[in-house]
């Protein structure tokens, strides 16, 4: 296993695993520009230092807070049109156009941008004491970080409407159960479950998983005919893949595969 860890993030790899744990506990795990722009440069590296799953979670009790008010409030600090456009907008399409797998383990509590970071990565679990919450009514603003594109889409339109509106908590079961995260996991089984879910991802024919969010990244967008399109452009270049063949031969030898992320 390496490490590494600075004032904002703690990095550590393990195998093909990158587990990236937002490092402001004393905060919540709440944004500033450090963290942000910390958090871009650790997905960049992600996309080529040969990770093949992702893990953003955060230390401490909660997932993430979303802003740090007090950066908003320092007659120092970055504009809002800032912190939305350099901080939180680049995490945003970085998570959803890295082509590596990316678990958000929501350790705790996930308000504002950080329960909207969480949804917009490629599996979400959490912790059944966590909770999420759209907190941006509380304070005059509107949701961002995808929240407005995302939570519609996860949980229909009526639902987010109300929930982005009402600023109300949602459990992680409750959250499960709406369809707005995979699966809640009791609290006892929450580090082993993270970490069976993540090596699970990682041994998979990963290519594929990425191409395979590229094909979904396609259909927010597309009608079907254009999507049957996407399909067949990316189902030849997944058959073109050392995994494809890999599992094609492991298949007719009745063996387990050995996939390579290749």
């Amino acid at each position: 296993m390496s490490s590494q860890s600075s004032d904002t993030l703690i990095i550590t790899r393990e195998g093909a695993v990158t587990t990236i744990r937002l490092n402001r506990p004393e905060r919540y795990n709440s944004f500033n520009r450090e963290m942000a722009l910390a958090l871009q440069e650790a997905l960049d590296q992600c996309a080529t230092d040969g990770t093949r799953c992702i893990v953003l979670t955060g230390e401490g009790k909660a997932f993430c807070a979303g802003q740090d008010l007090n950066e908003v409030t320092d007659p120092n600090g970055p504009p809002l049109p800032t912190i939305v456009g350099e901080h939180y907008n680049p995490i945003i399409t970085r998570l959803r156009d890295i082509e590596v797998p990316v678990i958000a383990a929501v350790n705790g509590a996930a308000a504002g941008a950080g329960a909207n970071i969480a949804l917009a990565c490629d599996i979400v679990i959490a912790r059944e004491s966590s909770y999420f919450l759209q907190a941006f009514s509380h304070i005059g603003l509107i949701p961002d970080s995808g929240g407005t594109y995302h939570l519609p889409r996860l949980i229909g339109f009526q639902r987010a409407s109300a929930l982005m509106m009402l600023g109300e908590k949602v459990s992680a079961k409750d959250a499960e159960t709406m369809g707005m995260i995979y699966k809640s996991i009791p609290d006892a089984d929450w580090d082993t479950a993270v970490l069976a879910l993540s090596q699970r991802v990682a041994a998979m024919p990963t290519r594929g998983l990425a191409l395979t969010k590229r094909a979904l990244n396609a259909s927010l967008e597309n009608n079907l005919t254009a999507q049957l399109d996407v399909e067949e452009k990316i189902q030849t270049a997944a058959g073109k893949t050392d995994d494809y063949s890999e599992g094609v031969r492991a298949f007719l030898e009745k063996r387990k595969a050995n996939f390579t992320g290749q």
